[in-house]
């Protein structure tokens, strides 16, 4: 449920993935003999979703069942991790060490491959910033 005001403005996603939350009000919702148009008005959440838990949970599941296959599909969703080439990567813990910032390596290496780094660590590569 959106708890924002209309005040505060927070980057929105198109999909907002379902909270164990919001999974155990639609079982309740079931349980209790709430019709699924009815807990889609109260959860603000899409007819299919709910319906999709619904239909889950009458073919015998449990919500725990339910959860672990969420859970599985969802590591699918968004970016996937960039790896680095090692002469990259030995590249750039060798300028970490000498002190040098991201920007600063960005602009003396011109055959790294990605447009910005966002995370260092003891200088080694944990995040790696969009591609160009």
């Amino acid at each position: 449920m959106n708890t924002h005001t209309s005040k505060e403005r927070t980057p929105q996603m198109t999909y907002h993935h379902l909270t164990i939350d919001e999974l155990t009000m639609i079982a309740n919702f079931r349980d209790q003999g709430v019709k699924a148009y009815r807990a889609t008005k109260l959860l603000h959440r899409s007819l299919e979703t709910v319906y999709r838990v619904y239909r889950f949970l009458a073919a015998g599941h449990t919500l725990q069942e339910y959860y672990q296959h969420y859970r599985e599909n969802k590591a699918h969703c968004g970016r996937k991790a960039i790896q680095l080439p090692t002469d990259e990567v030995t590249y750039t813990k060798a300028k970490v060490a000498q002190g040098w910032t991201p920007d600063t390596i960005m602009g003396g290496h011109s055959a790294v491959v990605c447009g910005r780094f966002t995370a260092f660590s003891s200088g080694a590569i944990l995040i790696c910033g969009p591609c160009r």
